[in-house]
C-alpha cells in the first residue's frame, strides 16, 4: 500500500468510531465533520496528500526494500547524513504546512516507532517474541503508513510519591492471560485525541522497580475498553479569520481510561521486565532522533513567529524605534541559534551500536533546553509590539456588517485597510493570547521535561571531555 492520501487517512478515522467524550457527551458520527476535530483532521489530511506531489515525491517519500511502496520519510531509519538530512527537510516540508503548531504532527511518532524498530534487539532481554512484535508492528505501520497517538505519563494525583504507592490510579498491568496482557487505569496525555489509527504506550524512566508499569504495547484507537476523555476545544470558531490557527491546528489532547483493555500478544512488547524499561532510554538513542524531529520542526515554527512579528513592525510602521529593531533582533538570534543546533547535530551524527546514523546530542540537548526559555519571551515580544492592537479586533462578522466602512476607516495602518490589518493582529493574538497561544505556549515550556529536569539531563550527558582535557594540558604547561 505505502503512503496514504489525505482522504484514505480521514476515511480511516471516520470509520474507527473510537470512544471520545468532550463536553460532557460521547462523539458520535464522523469525528471528521465535528467542530472540534474538523480543522485539525483537513489540516492532517493536507499533510498526507503533500507526499503525492510529484514535485515533492524525493523529499517526502523512499522506496521500501521490503515491499517495492513508497513509504513516507519519518519512517526512514537514517544510515548516512544525507538520510538525515532528507529526514529533516521532509519534517520542515510538513512543519510549513501548519506553521510549525502541530507538536504531535504523524513524524513525531513515526521517529519514535522508527527507532524502537531500529533497537528491537534491546526487547530480547523481555524475550524474543517481543522484539518480533516491535519489527512486525513497524512494517505494518509504515506499509499502511498509519497514523498514532501516545501516553507514557501518570495523572498528577500525588507528585509526592511514587506512582506504585498508595491507590492504583496511573495505568498499569493487572493481569496476564493466555490472550495477552490486561491493562487497567490511566495515563495522560494523548495529543491528537481521536484522530489518529492507534495508539502505542510506552514507559518512562524512573525508579519504580514494579512490573506492573514495566509495560509496553500499540492498539488501534477504537479497542474495547479504551476511552479517551477530551479537554475543551480551542477551535471555538469555523473561521479562518477569527481564529486563524486554532480553527486549523488545534490537536486535540485527553485523558486516556483504560478499563481492562486486553491487549493481545502479537501487539505486546514489553510485559514485566524493569530493566528493559530502563534501557529504552539509555540504549536506544530515542532522544537524539525525537529532538532531531522537534527541533526541525521548531525552526519553522520559530520562522513562523519571525515573520509575523516583521509583519506587525511593517503594519504599525515602528521599524524606526531602536527598541523595537533590539526586540526582533532577540527572535532573529533565536531563530539562527536553534538551526546552528539543528545543523551541527547533522554535521557531528555518528553510527549507533544499532546501525543508525544518530545525531550528535550535545547541540540537541542544548536546543531543548534553550527554546522552553525563549519561546515565552517570543510570545511576550508580540505582546509588547502589539500591545492593544490585540485587543482592537472585531471579528469577520463585523467586517460584513453595516460598520464596514467604519472599520476599515478607524483601524486601517499605513500599508492596510482595517480588514486586513484585523486579519493580521487576529493571528498574532491567536498566537500570544487565546486559548490556542496559550496553549502553545505550556506545550514549548514541557516538550522534553521540566526545565529543572532538562539541565540535570544536559550535565549528565553533555560531553565535555575535550574541554577539560584542554584546560588539564593547559595547567601542566611550564612556561
Amino acid at each position: 500500500m505505502g503512503i496514504s492520501t489525505g482522504k484514505q487517512y480521514v476515511s480511516r478515522i471516520d470509520q474507527l468510531k473510537t470512544n471520545i467524550w468532550l463536553d460532557g457527551s460521547r462523539v458520535t458520527g464522523n469525528i471528521s465533520e465535528h467542530e472540534a476535530f474538523k480543522g485539525v483532521i483537513a489540516s492532517q489530511a493536507k499533510l498526507y496528500d503533500l507526499q503525492h506531489q510529484p514535485e515533492l515525491q524525493e523529499i517526502m517519500t523512499f522506496v521500501s526494500t521490503e515491499s517495492g511502496n513508497r513509504i513516507g520519510v519519518s519512517f526512514l531509519e537514517p544510515k548516512t547524513k544525507e538520510d538525515l538530512e532528507k529526514r529533516r527537510l521532509m519534517i520542515q516540508e510538513w512543519a510549513r504546512s501548519h506553521a510549525g503548531m502541530m507538536g504531535r504532527s504523524p513524524d513525531y511518532m513515526n521517529t519514535i516507532l522508527m527507532v524502537l524498530n531500529a533497537s528491537a534487539e534491546l526487547f530480547t532481554a523481555e524475550d524474543e517474541k517481543c522484539a518480533a512484535n516491535i519489527r512486525d508492528y513497524y512494517q505494518y505501520v509504515k506499509e499502511h503508513d498509519l497514523s498514532l497517538t501516545h501516553v507514557f505519563v501518570s495523572p498528577q494525583n500525588n507528585r509526592g510519591r511514587q506512582e506504585a504507592e498508595g491507590e492504583q490510579i496511573a495505568a498499569r498491568m493487572v493481569r496476564k492471560t493466555e490472550d495477552g496482557i490486561v491493562i487497567h487505569g490511566s495515563r495522560i496525555l494523548a495529543t491528537q485525541a481521536g484522530m489518529t489509527d492507534e495508539i502505542l504506550v510506552y514507559p518512562v524512566p524512573s525508579n519504580v522497580d514494579d512490573e506492573a508499569f514495566a509495560y509496553a504495547f500499540a492498539i488501534p484507537c477504537d479497542t474495547s475498553g479504551l476511552s479517551f476523555i477530551c479537554r475543551e476545544s480551542f477551535a471555538y470558531k469555523d473561521a479562518s479569520y477569527d481564529h486563524p490557527l486554532g480553527s486549523r491546528y488545534d490537536e486535540m489532547d485527553a485523558i486516556v481510561v483504560f478499563d481492562n483493555v486486553l491487549v493481545p500478544w502479537e501487539r505486546v512488547f514489553l510485559h514485566g521486565s524493569s530493566f528493559v524499561k530502563n534501557l529504552l532510554y539509555s540504549q536506544s538513542n530515542m532522544f537524539e532522533q525525537t529532538a532531531h524531529q522537534v527541533v526541525s520542526k521548531s525552526v519553522v515554527k520559530s520562522e513562523f513567529i519571525t515573520g509575523t512579528i516583521q509583519l506587525i513592525i511593517n503594519s504599525i510602521n515602528i521599524s524606526e524605534y531602536q527598541h523595537v529593531r533590539e526586540k526582533f533582533s532577540e527572535v532573529a538570534i533565536a531563530l539562527e541559534a536553534m538551526k546552528g543546533f539543528l545543523h551541527e547535530s547533522e554535521r557531528n551524527a555518528k553510527i549507533n551500536q544499532w546501525g543508525t546514523m544518530t545525531p550528535d546530542p550535545n547541540p540537541l540537548l542544548a536546543a531543548v533546553n534553550y527554546y522552553p526559555r525563549i519561546y515565552p519571551r517570543f510570545i511576550e515580544i508580540i505582546q509588547l509590539m502589539s500591545a492593544s492592537g490585540l485587543v482592537a479586533i472585531p471579528s469577520e462578522k463585523d467586517f460584513a456588517s453595516d460598520q464596514k466602512e467604519l472599520l476599515n476607516h478607524h483601524l486601517q495602518s499605513v500599508c492596510q485597510d482595517g480588514y486586513e490589518r484585523v486579519k493580521l493582529f487576529r493571528l498574532a493574538w491567536d498566537l500570544s493570547m487565546s486559548a490556542f497561544g496559550s496553549r502553545q505556549q505550556l506545550y514549548e515550556r514541557f516538550f522534553f521535561g521540566d526545565s529543572i529536569r532538562l539541565a540535570d539531563q544536559l550535565y549528565s550527558r553533555y560531553d565535555r571531555g575535550g574541554s577539560v582535557e584542554r584546560v588539564k594540558d593547559f595547567l601542566k604547561e611550564k612556561r
